[in-house]
């Protein structure tokens, strides 16, 4: 799993949370809020992402994410371990 399969699993997620972004081309940068997702709709994200993934961590470890790359960073991170 690479990093920018990641960011594609979240992007995937964003749009089944905020179905007006279907045609949105998602980048690293973007930032869930200035996309519009307020924080449930954030924990609801990388909770699906986490369960994609099969990845168990405590939400708490991927909340200094800024942006979407950066939690794909974070997440990569988490799934070397296992």
């Amino acid at each position: 799993m690479t990093k920018e399969e990641i960011v594609q699993i979240i992007a995937q997620h964003i749009c089944e949370i905020i179905p007006e972004l279907k045609n949105h081309e998602f980048k690293p940068t973007d930032k869930l809020v200035d996309l519009g997702a307020n924080s449930m709709d954030r924990a609801e994200i990388v909770m699906m992402t986490m369960e994609s993934l099969s990845l168990q961590v405590p939400l708490v470890h991927l909340s200094g994410a800024q942006n979407i790359g950066e939690l794909a960073d974070s997440i990569y991170e988490k799934l070397q371990l296992f």
